[in-house]
């Protein structure tokens, strides 16, 4: 069984802290979260009885984690990657990995020093439709497949730039 953290608790940490929390995926469990919103961390932690931090290095000395997730903000994905690396946990990272190539090379460099793997990670492989087009894939319910082409369409509401200050901004550490 593997161990998982997650820093940062916002809206995407849901989808996450229910993969994890409730079992969903063979030999992993959600171990402890993070934030530095006591209200989310707290909110995540308690609902699936799991230790909430709002400081990451405090969550990293105390817990047996083996993997961190970080879901915090896209500005803040390079320095939270490497500020982690050096814990010689593994780490997974929401989309976008960072926002500058520059920041790209600087993560995967703290992880190929800390002798740990990066993973990126869109978490909509679970989501249900995408679930039933691969067991129909496997079944072979569309004949011999030659070519394939998936298109997700996502036109996202001012409502949705309008939750947090950061959404819609090039970066919040100056990259």
């Amino acid at each position: 069984m593997l161990n998982f953290a997650l820093v940062g608790c916002g809206r995407i940490a849901k989808r996450h802290s229910e993969l994890l929390g409730l079992g969903q995926i063979a030999g992993a469990r959600l171990a402890a979260v993070c934030d530095i919103v006591e209200s989310k961390a707290q909110a995540i932690g308690s609902r699936f009885g799991v230790p909430a931090y709002l400081d990451m290095h405090e969550m990293m000395r105390k817990e047996a984690i083996d993997v961190v997730v970080v879901l915090t903000e896209s500005g803040l994905h390079s320095r939270h990657v490497v500020e982690l690396a050096p814990y010689g946990k593994h780490i997974v990272v929401e989309k976008p990995m960072a926002l500058t190539l520059d920041d790209a090379d600087v993560m995967i460099q703290a992880c190929d020093n800390a002798g740990v793997r990066l993973f990126v990670v869109k978490q909509n492989r679970f989501n249900v439709p995408v679930v039933k087009a691969r067991e129909a894939l496997e079944q072979g319910r569309f004949g011999k497949m030659v070519l394939g082409t998936v298109r997700v369409r996502w036109c996202r509401p001012q409502s949705y730039y309008d939750q947090d200050p950061w959404r819609g901004t090039w970066a919040l550490d100056g990259g």
